[in-house]
């Protein structure tokens, strides 16, 4: 079993990423979604929730992520956490398990930032993308997947998002093996990778770590 982790701005292409490496890599793939990790406040109102800071770290459960990639991949299902973006809360549905798989990707602005779960990481891949590549996209996304305006995006990227961004998301390529440069989409950047996971990728567990820039 594989432990890979996905971080970078958000906008870089980090879900993309993912998703296309699960239709190139000839084994099972679980991708889990940091965002899904969003601390819970039930105690505040919506008003008071839609001010949070949702791109520092210490909004995101850190401890529950870990307890669950470490049951995942010791064998153990475990129940899979869900977020509702436009009521700010967790949206967790009853029943639904995420099951082990032969190769687990956590993706998310913050996966390098808790050094219990980097540890753990078989691969850690860092999207570096420029920055107003990055705010266009997410525009495109908050505004067709979560039914935000325009105004609200503009306002949350120059006061949570960049800011953000400079304090803590930029400096995580420093723990990064790959560096990938571009975004998700990249057919020759995919296949790269998709060979080191497909062929190679036991051999650098435990071992030193490799910087690669794709």
């Amino acid at each position: 079993m594989l432990f890979i982790g996905i971080c970078g701005a958000s906008g870089s292409g980090k879900s993309t990423l993912a998703q296309e490496l699960a239709t190139m890599v000839n084994r099972s793939i679980l991708i889990i979604n940091q965002d899904a990790y969003y601390l819970d406040h039930p105690d505040l109102s919506f008003e008071e929730r839609c001010r949070l800071n949702y791109d520092e770290p210490s909004v995101f459960d850190h401890d529950l992520l870990l307890e669950d990639v470490k049951k995942l991949l010791a064998g153990e299902r475990v129940p899979k956490k869900r977020y509702d973006y436009t009521r700010h809360c967790r949206a967790d549905v009853p029943g639904v398990f995420m099951e082990p798989h032969d190769v687990i990707i956590v993706e998310g602005i913050h996966a390098f930032y808790d050094p219990r779960l980097r540890d753990m990481m078989d691969m850690k891949l860092y999207m570096h993308v420029e920055s107003d590549i990055c705010l266009l996209r997410r525009i495109e996304r908050d505004i067709k997947e979560r039914g935000r305006q325009i105004d609200n995006i503009s306002m949350q990227y120059t006061t949570t998002v960049k800011p953000m961004f400079d304090q803590y998301i930029r400096n995580y390529e420093q723990y990064a093996d790959v560096i990938v440069a571009g975004g998700g989409k990249d057919a020759k950047i995919t296949e790269i990778l998709a060979g080191y996971i497909n062929n190679d990728l036991h051999l650098y567990r435990g071992q030193a770590q490799r910087r690669i820039t794709c």
